[in-house]
């Protein structure tokens, strides 16, 4: 686990960078298991009004320089986003940012539909399959759950 890693809910001043981390990470790791179809469709979820003031947004912070962030929606339930800056990969900030999530959650369970690439970092969590692999839009994802 990384020192000087802090993790925060982000004001909405924020929210700009956020994304363009977001998207960042998305072209990196996520782009090569999606057609130009759910490139697209995913620029345009992080990019739609509608859809950004659903989310409450956190971000992990390496001093000043924002480096991961989760976003859930459905009060807490569903996690809609969850980056963290491909220099930062393996070293607890993920987890970091989750633990934060999870206190937030006033449930008895989290669900998140799962990009191919991140399966394992949800399994890791705790989160167990619901059912197989589906593409909407072009977007493939495994919807997951947790029982809290």
């Amino acid at each position: 686990m990384m020192q000087n890693i802090t993790v925060r809910e982000l004001e909405k001043e924020m929210e700009e960078e956020a994304l363009s981390l977001v998207w960042k990470v998305f072209n990196e790791y996520e782009s090569p298991d999606y057609t130009k179809e759910g490139i697209d469709e995913f620029y345009k979820c992080i990019h739609d009004i509608n859809f950004i003031t659903q989310l409450r947004l956190f971000g992990a912070f390496d001093r000043e320089k924002l480096i991961g962030v989760i976003a859930s929606r459905s009060e807490g339930t569903h996690i809609a986003l969850f980056f963290v800056d491909g220099k930062y990969h393996r070293q607890g900030i993920g987890r970091q940012l989750f633990q934060t999530l999870r206190k937030e959650c006033h449930s008895d369970r989290m669900t998140v539909n799962s990009s191919p690439y991140a399966i394992p970092v949800y399994h890791k969590l705790g989160f167990r399959d619901l059912d197989k692999e589906r593409v909407v839009n072009g977007l493939r994802f495994t919807p997951m759950e947790l029982r809290l």
